[in-house]
């Protein structure tokens, strides 16, 4: 198994060089075929009352906006990957919702790059709210960019968080190709429960599953206080990870936003780059 083709949403946002970045190294070191996507979204009509009779016009002045800014970021990403001469890649600009669009074109890739939020842009909550619509939705892996990440992503050191839920699963075999590669790896599973004979058992199988596919991981059963997102972050300083592994939203998503969550608090507060698995 290796990434034969990754992805990359495209948009007008600071962090869109950054993950550019990340996901050229990737088309390179794995020698992949790049694409590059840049959802135009749709036009955002105005609700003031008495607004009806101006939507129409509202709408056919915008809408070419949408695709001016579209055309762009497919333009700069085209560049950029001409000037790192890689020799396979293609642009795409794409005339629908953001979050249906990548979740839609991933379904034809190996692995989608795209990017934390940042909390201090104005459209924080719109980018989040996409970006947690294509990790439910998206039938590939998703590897998050921390909105402070610079430079290509390192492989040295990698955290797997296990919590025997079947996206854990599907997040270690997403990332098979990036764990093959890492001089440290970690499977970590983290509880409240002091009780660990059947855990154990479990994470012996991980592990040995794990080594059968050419990863040398080792494991860790570890009880804390801490929620759980917070204890992976600590542990991700503690081994300076370069990347976590995990499942995304394991649980019911009415639950997640009532109570927050492991896939949340990662959202929020990553550090390192996440690779999430639905």
């Amino acid at each position: 198994m290796t990434y034969r083709t990754v992805m990359v949403g495209l948009d007008g946002a600071p962090t869109c060089a950054a993950r550019t970045e990340v996901a050229i190294h990737l088309a390179q070191d794995f020698d992949a075929h790049l694409i590059g996507v840049a959802p135009t979204g749709m036009v955002d009509l105005p609700a003031a009352p008495g607004a009806a009779a101006l939507l129409g016009d509202y709408a056919a002045s915008a809408w070419p906006l949408l695709i001016e800014k579209a055309e762009e970021a497919a333009g700069e990403f085209r560049a950029r990957c001409e000037a790192a001469g890689l020799p396979s890649f293609e642009a795409l600009v794409d005339e629908g919702p953001v979050a249906a669009s990548l979740a839609g074109r991933a379904h034809c890739t190996d692995l989608l790059v795209m990017s934390q939020p940042d909390p201090a842009q104005a459209g924080h909550r719109y980018e989040l709210s996409t970006l947690e619509q294509v990790l439910l939705h998206g039938a590939r892996p998703t590897l998050l960019v921390p909105y402070t990440h610079h430079g290509p992503l390192r492989m040295r050191r990698m955290l797997i968080g296990w919590d025997e839920s079947r996206e854990a699963v599907r997040a270690m075999t997403d990332a098979l190709p990036l764990l093959r590669r890492a001089q440290q790896v970690t499977l970590a599973h983290w509880r409240h429960d002091p009780d660990s004979g059947r855990v154990l058992q479990r994470l012996h199988s991980v592990h040995q599953w794990l080594a059968f596919h050419g990863v040398e991981a080792q494991p860790q059963d570890l009880v804390t206080s801490l929620p759980i997102g917070e204890a992976m972050l600590s542990a991700a300083c503690d081994l300076d990870t370069d990347l976590i592994v995990m499942g995304a939203y394991s649980h019911p998503r009415w639950s997640e936003f009532l109570f927050g969550g492991t896939s949340r608090t990662l959202l929020g507060a990553m550090t390192v780059p996440v690779l999430m698995s639905h």
